[in-house]
């Protein structure tokens, strides 16, 4: 595997394809297939706010990029089942200023997810936290750290974590040990504009 890739995520270089995925109903989509398995359109329905017949079209577009692909048939072979190719995807903004297109479609599936993952924090504290032992909710939360860094130091961090993180997202679910559960680890690498945004507060939330 190629080490700038170590999670095996699906890349995504091509535009079109950045912008057929900076929907919500397809991030939605390919959040619940690669979280809870092979669907069909019927049973993905009411997770993404959509009729079955317009899941349906989205999952078929979705194909078009690689980036869903049909399953295993289940119980009733006349459905169609649907699966996420691969764990995840990456995507970057192009390095070259003249490609307008890949920058802009880019800019907007990183929007698209911003939008669509700026409450987990807040529901996981009303909705989850209150119910997890402490055993789980010790090491969960936020942490916020500032640091003053090169572009290819923050390269360099951001490898670096993936390394430490491959092996458990790589591992076959039967070496998982008991009592495993899903953990989301959310990473927002905000490098601040050229005059800064205040020095701001480092913190963690105190468990």
């Amino acid at each position: 595997m190629d080490s700038s890739n170590r999670l095996g995520d699906i890349e995504i270089t091509d535009p079109q394809a950045m912008r057929a995925l900076a929907h919500p109903v397809r991030l939605a989509i390919l959040d619940h297939l690669r979280r809870n398995g092979p669907a069909t359109a019927t049973e993905l329905a009411p997770d993404v706010g959509a009729t079955p017949s317009v899941t349906s079209w989205h999952l078929r577009h979705l194909a078009g990029f690689g980036l869903v692909r049909d399953s295993e048939p289940g119980p009733d072979r006349r459905r169609r089942r649907w699966e996420a190719v691969a764990r995840g995807f990456r995507f970057e903004e192009p390095q070259d200023p003249a490609d307008d297109e890949g920058r802009s479609a880019a800019r907007e599936l990183s929007r698209q997810m911003f939008l669509r993952y700026a409450d987990v924090p807040s529901r996981w504290v009303a909705e989850v936290e209150p119910g997890l032992d402490p055993a789980w909710s010790g090491p969960a939360g936020l942490a916020y750290t500032r640091v003053m860094v090169s572009a290819d130091e923050l390269a360099a961090i951001q490898d670096e974590m993936e390394r430490v993180l491959a092996p458990y997202v790589t591992r076959d679910p039967a070496d998982r040990p008991a009592g495993s559960r899903g953990v989301r680890l959310m990473r927002y690498v905000l490098p601040e504009g050229d005059g800064g945004v205040g020095e701001g507060q480092d913190g963690r939330r105190p468990s």
